[in-house]
């Protein structure tokens, strides 16, 4: 968060600063530390957009894999975590990680251990990153862990960006239809309207309905652009409450066909941070209340019932079957790694599956969904076009 603070100076002049900071507290300690002396400290206040895009602002401060790469390769050259973290420091030019960076190592020349300098930050660093390096601390073992969740995060960031890759090319055709049928409808036409409205020859009655639209386009066009404008802010400032309440879990779950893989994508990234935890040194029953804050209601509310059952005694697969968080597959797989003792390796490897059903599906979706996507909006430009020229083939008939 950022505040607005006024420092005095040691030559006694007022000096107006922004600092992100933690807290009001870690703000005046950032600017004491700077030798001068704090008059005020105020949040920044921001405007009604700041606030819609805060969260991403937040989340462009720090990038968690590209830190962890660059601690893991200065751990690897033998440094110790306050010097990977002063070397961080001196190389960023960024003011927002400076200042996380600061923190960090504020924090560790105090004598804290790093996973609680972590997790003071809990608004950049999550439970999940935080229980490795905790774990990781009890084995002295900090670049292993590290690597493990570098691969983790960048399993997870492929499957996710093959999923936007896909979902781009339909949005861009759903706008470029949407812009073109506006336009025919708002400006094209109320011109038609105008020249056939003086015609004087009876118009088939669907080209009536679309010209009378046009003709109130034509009419209320400031009104309507104004109204366009409030609903697209409406529907973004819903769909953000929607997304950040688990709606979009819930609508995909719903729909025909789709509800089932997303389930068992949900399902794969579930094995894949538990694998993580356990192949890092975490006991089930802590990996488990880790992942908690990672999944949907839906899957929450199973894991925590399987946490339970685990709790009593009851064996991770007979729990998550008992809860359906399980598939045939991974069922049998679970079952395996009990035996083995490998119960990480396999939640892993069982996520690694589903991650390439999950690809494969996706790709035989967008070569069905595109075509027919386009023939839809073909059809309506063209349904636009045909009850515009209508009346003028119908004049032709007449004169010929």
């Amino acid at each position: 968060m950022q505040y607005d603070v006024r420092a005095l100076s040691a030559d006694h002049l007022m000096t107006p600063l922004i600092i992100d900071a933690h807290d009001e507290l870690d703000a005046r300690r950032q600017v004491e530390a700077r030798g001068l002396f704090v008059a005020s400290v105020a949040p920044v206040r921001r405007s009604l957009l700041d606030g819609l895009f805060s969260r991403t602002a937040r989340s462009g401060h720090l990038s968690l894999v590209l830190f962890s790469q660059e601690l893991l390769a200065l751990l690897n050259a033998g440094l110790s975590i306050v010097e990977c973290l002063e070397a961080l420091l001196e190389k960023e030019a960024n003011a927002a990680t400076r200042s996380v960076l600061t923190r960090l190592l504020a924090g560790l020349r105090e004598g804290k251990r790093f996973s609680t300098v972590l997790s003071e930050q809990s608004d950049l660093f999550p439970p999940l990153y935080i229980g490795i390096v905790k774990a990781a601390e009890g084995t002295s073992d900090l670049p292993r862990s590290l690597t493990r969740y570098i691969d983790y995060q960048q399993r997870i960031d492929a499957v996710r960006s093959k999923i936007i890759s896909a979902a781009i090319y339909p949005l861009i055709l759903l706008f470029v239809g949407g812009g073109v049928s506006f336009f025919l409808i708002g400006y094209v036409v109320p011109r038609f309207a105008e020249v056939y409205q003086g015609a004087g020859r009876d118009l088939p009655w669907m080209s009536k309905l679309l010209l009378s639209w046009g003709q109130f386009a034509g009419a209320h066009t400031k009104g309507l652009l104004i109204g366009i404008a409030i609903g697209v802010i409406a529907l973004f400032i819903a769909l953000r409450r929607f997304f950040a309440q688990g709606g979009i879990a819930r609508l995909m779950s719903a729909l025909p066909g789709i509800g089932e893989r997303a389930r068992i994508y949900e399902l794969s990234r579930l094995y894949l941070t538990l694998g993580m935890l356990l192949e890092g040194g975490i006991p089930i029953v802590p990996a488990m209340q880790t992942v908690h804050g990672m999944v949907s209601a839906d899957i929450k509310t199973s894991l925590k019932n399987a946490t339970e059952s685990i709790q009593s005694g009851t064996p991770l697969s007979v729990a998550f079957e008992a809860n359906h968080l399980t598939t045939p597959i991974s069922l049998r797989m679970l079952r395996v790694g009990e035996r083995s003792g490998e119960l990480g390796q396999m939640l892993t490897q069982s996520a690694a599956f589903y991650d390439g059903e999950i690809s494969r599906w996706i790709d035989r979706f967008t070569r069905t969904f595109e075509p027919l996507l386009m023939a839809a909006i073909g059809l309506i430009v063209g349904a636009i076009v045909v009850l515009l020229y209508m009346p003028i083939f119908d004049l032709a008939g007449s004169l010929s």
